[in-house]
């Protein structure tokens, strides 16, 4: 019998568990680099909150910026910043882990759709979601690991086009 396991990461445990019911697995990987070549990476340097909110809204209002996913830590500051931007004038909506997957689901759909052009999310975004043509992501709270930060830019730079990953750091 010959099994085929396909996916785009794959931890260690999963690893593991593959190895107790198979007998010497082989892997193939598809990329060898971590992270996109497709993918400018750039770092926004801020000094408080106010600041950083400040710096954002600079980024958004560039001529270049197009459809972009801005990853927030926690549901409750993924909310805060979408509401935030929506006062300042730009189309936004939040997903996170709290809304019901109808929730989730139209909140993509509305960013696939170009409804809204921004859309704020936790790192349940992070893996799995499909949408062409988006020009930036912003890691607005710095990722817990490299992999998260990996899946993250990896919504960009897709399909040939080149894409722009840009995260906030503090001084």
């Amino acid at each position: 019998r010959q099994s085929l396991f396909f996916s785009a990461t794959l931890s260690p445990t999963i690893e593991a568990l593959i190895g107790t019911f198979t007998d010497q697995p082989t892997t193939i990987m598809a990329r060898t680099s971590e992270t996109s070549d497709n993918v400018e990476q750039s770092i926004v340097h801020y000094f408080e909150k106010t600041d950083k909110l400040d710096k954002l809204h600079d980024l958004l209002n560039k001529q270049d910026v197009d459809r972009t996913l801005i990853f927030c830590e926690t549901k409750r500051s993924t909310e805060a910043l979408s509401k935030e931007l929506v006062i300042r004038g730009f189309t936004s909506d939040a997903m996170h882990g709290n809304k019901s997957q109808s929730q989730r689901q139209r909140a993509l759909k509305k960013f696939k759709d170009g409804h809204v052009t921004i859309l704020v999310a936790t790192d349940v975004a992070a893996r799995g979601i499909d949408v062409d043509n988006i020009s930036h992501v912003i890691n607005y709270d710095i990722p817990q690991t490299y992999d998260d930060y990996t899946h993250r830019i990896g919504r960009t730079g897709r399909a040939g086009t080149t894409g722009n990953a840009v995260t906030f750091v503090t001084h």
